[in-house]
Protein backbone atom coordinates (compact mmCIF):
# COMPACT_ATOMS: atom_id res chain seq x y z
CA UNK A 1 0.00 0.00 0.00
CA UNK A 2 1.04 3.30 -0.82
CA UNK A 3 1.70 6.22 1.59
CA UNK A 4 3.16 9.08 0.10
CA UNK A 5 5.71 10.54 2.68
CA UNK A 6 5.44 14.23 1.07
CA UNK A 7 1.66 14.52 2.50
CA UNK A 8 0.15 14.41 5.39
CA UNK A 9 -3.03 12.61 6.44
CA UNK A 10 -5.82 12.61 9.27
CA UNK A 11 -7.44 9.11 11.41
CA UNK A 12 -10.32 9.30 9.42
CA UNK A 13 -8.20 8.86 6.39
CA UNK A 14 -7.85 11.35 4.24
CA UNK A 15 -4.49 12.88 2.36
CA UNK A 16 -3.59 16.40 2.50
CA UNK A 17 -1.06 18.21 0.04
CA UNK A 18 0.49 21.76 0.43
CA UNK A 19 0.32 23.69 -2.82
CA UNK A 20 3.11 26.84 -3.73
CA UNK A 21 -0.11 29.14 -3.59
CA UNK A 22 -1.08 28.29 0.41
CA UNK A 23 -4.00 25.93 -0.84
CA UNK A 24 -4.69 22.23 0.39
CA UNK A 25 -5.84 19.54 -2.14
CA UNK A 26 -7.59 16.98 -0.55
CA UNK A 27 -8.25 13.43 -1.30
CA UNK A 28 -8.66 10.32 0.01
CA UNK A 29 -6.13 7.31 1.09
CA UNK A 30 -4.89 4.12 -0.81
CA UNK A 31 -5.98 2.42 2.37
CA UNK A 32 -9.57 4.35 2.11
CA UNK A 33 -10.73 3.52 -0.84
CA UNK A 34 -9.54 -0.11 -0.70
CA UNK A 35 -11.70 -0.87 2.36
CA UNK A 36 -14.35 1.00 0.53
CA UNK A 37 -14.23 -0.78 -2.74
CA UNK A 38 -15.79 0.28 -6.36
CA UNK A 39 -16.90 4.18 -6.01
CA UNK A 40 -19.73 4.51 -7.93
CA UNK A 41 -20.60 8.25 -5.88
CA UNK A 42 -19.12 11.52 -5.24
CA UNK A 43 -20.52 14.40 -3.69
CA UNK A 44 -17.99 17.41 -3.36
CA UNK A 45 -18.30 20.84 -1.09
CA UNK A 46 -19.29 23.69 -2.80
CA UNK A 47 -16.89 26.32 -3.74
CA UNK A 48 -17.14 28.96 -1.08
CA UNK A 49 -18.25 26.70 1.93
CA UNK A 50 -16.74 27.64 4.75
CA UNK A 51 -15.27 24.13 6.95
CA UNK A 52 -14.31 23.90 10.36
CA UNK A 53 -12.00 20.57 11.29
CA UNK A 54 -13.15 17.26 10.97
CA UNK A 55 -16.91 18.84 9.67
CA UNK A 56 -18.14 16.79 7.07
CA UNK A 57 -17.06 18.38 3.64
CA UNK A 58 -17.60 15.74 0.96
CA UNK A 59 -19.55 11.87 0.58
CA UNK A 60 -18.34 8.98 -1.15
CA UNK A 61 -20.20 5.99 -2.12
CA UNK A 62 -19.34 2.55 -3.36
CA UNK A 63 -20.85 -0.46 -3.79
CA UNK A 64 -20.37 -1.59 -0.15
CA UNK A 65 -21.11 1.29 1.77
CA UNK A 66 -21.37 5.48 1.57
CA UNK A 67 -18.35 7.37 3.51
CA UNK A 68 -18.29 11.07 4.98
CA UNK A 69 -15.02 12.64 3.89
CA UNK A 70 -13.83 15.23 6.83
CA UNK A 71 -12.05 18.31 6.58
CA UNK A 72 -8.68 17.99 7.80
CA UNK A 73 -8.66 21.69 8.64
CA UNK A 74 -10.21 24.96 8.70
CA UNK A 75 -10.95 26.44 5.82
CA UNK A 76 -12.49 27.83 2.84
CA UNK A 77 -13.20 25.37 -0.16
CA UNK A 78 -10.96 27.04 -3.42
CA UNK A 79 -12.18 24.16 -5.74
CA UNK A 80 -14.07 21.14 -6.65
CA UNK A 81 -12.81 18.04 -8.72
CA UNK A 82 -15.43 17.27 -10.95
CA UNK A 83 -13.60 15.03 -13.01
CA UNK A 84 -13.90 12.15 -9.62
CA UNK A 85 -17.58 12.87 -9.77
CA UNK A 86 -17.77 12.42 -13.42
CA UNK A 87 -15.54 9.23 -12.97
CA UNK A 88 -15.61 8.16 -9.46
CA UNK A 89 -13.29 5.02 -10.54
CA UNK A 90 -10.83 7.32 -11.02
CA UNK A 91 -9.84 7.41 -7.40
CA UNK A 92 -9.82 3.68 -6.86
CA UNK A 93 -7.26 3.68 -9.68
CA UNK A 94 -4.94 6.11 -8.07
CA UNK A 95 -6.33 7.54 -4.83
CA UNK A 96 -3.67 10.78 -4.94
CA UNK A 97 -4.18 11.80 -8.39
CA UNK A 98 -8.09 11.30 -7.88
CA UNK A 99 -8.13 14.24 -5.23
CA UNK A 100 -11.55 15.51 -4.05
CA UNK A 101 -11.29 19.86 -3.29
CA UNK A 102 -8.76 22.22 -2.18
CA UNK A 103 -8.92 24.47 0.31
CA UNK A 104 -7.29 27.97 1.71
CA UNK A 105 -6.47 27.20 5.29
CA UNK A 106 -8.04 29.45 7.90
CA UNK A 107 -4.83 29.42 9.62
CA UNK A 108 -1.15 28.01 8.01
CA UNK A 109 -0.19 26.46 11.24
CA UNK A 110 -2.95 23.77 11.18
CA UNK A 111 -1.46 21.89 8.19
CA UNK A 112 1.52 21.21 10.72
CA UNK A 113 -0.73 19.25 13.61
CA UNK A 114 -1.99 16.41 11.08
CA UNK A 115 -0.38 13.26 10.38
CA UNK A 116 3.08 12.33 8.84
CA UNK A 117 3.45 8.97 6.42
CA UNK A 118 4.95 7.54 9.44
CA UNK A 119 1.88 8.47 11.97
CA UNK A 120 -0.31 7.39 9.42
CA UNK A 121 1.31 4.14 8.86
CA UNK A 122 0.81 3.24 12.14
CA UNK A 123 -3.09 3.95 12.51
CA UNK A 124 -3.51 1.73 9.19
CA UNK A 125 -1.31 -1.30 10.63
CA UNK A 126 -3.06 -1.21 13.84
CA UNK A 127 -6.38 -1.43 12.51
Amino acid sequence: MSIPADLKYTRSHEWVRAEADGTVTIGITEHAQELLGDLVFIELPAVGRVLAAAQEAAVVESVKAAADVYAPLAGTVVGANQAVVDAPETVNQDAYAGWLFRMRPAAAGDLDALLDATAYQEIVEAA
